[in-house]
């Protein structure tokens, strides 16, 4: 049985390639690189391509996340800066990180993120804790 719903995944990330759903597949490979390398998370390669999917189009400047909070996901800078109300990113700490409170849904419902949409998958909220683990590095 796990057989089958391996083989049905790979077809559906395959067939979402082609239609051109590449965040799918950007997902599907995001998870792929942090089970190959659970230890070790690039900004640049694997945290900001995620946060660029999920949740730039309501944290970057003109959104509305972002004119509520501040928070700006764009960039690495944005993301340390935190919003007006304080940091979201504790390096080394993501226990008390408010990104991972907000990602994990330890908030309350109108603070957890993202809004009114389905919650990152175990995967990419545990690819960001690493990173935070890891120092939260400009890597």
């Amino acid at each position: 049985m796990k057989r089958h719903a391996l083989k049905a995944l790979v077809m559906l990330v395959g067939v979402a390639g082609l239609l051109g759903f590449d965040s799918l597949r950007a997902s599907s490979q995001l998870c792929a690189a942090a089970a190959a390398r659970p230890d070790t998370q690039s900004f640049a390669e694997d945290i900001l391509p995620l946060l660029q999917w999920r949740c730039a189009g309501c944290h970057q400047p003109g959104g509305e996340g972002y004119e509520k909070s501040g928070l700006d996901v764009t960039s690495y800078e944005g993301v340390m800066k935190g919003t007006k109300f304080g940091p979201m990113v504790i390096p080394r700490d993501p226990d008390t990180s408010n990104l991972m409170w907000l990602l994990d849904w330890r908030a309350s419902p109108k603070l957890r993120m993202p809004h009114t949409k389905k919650q990152l998958s175990r995967c990419d909220r545990d690819a960001i804790r690493t990173w935070i683990r890891e120092g939260a590095k400009n890597n």
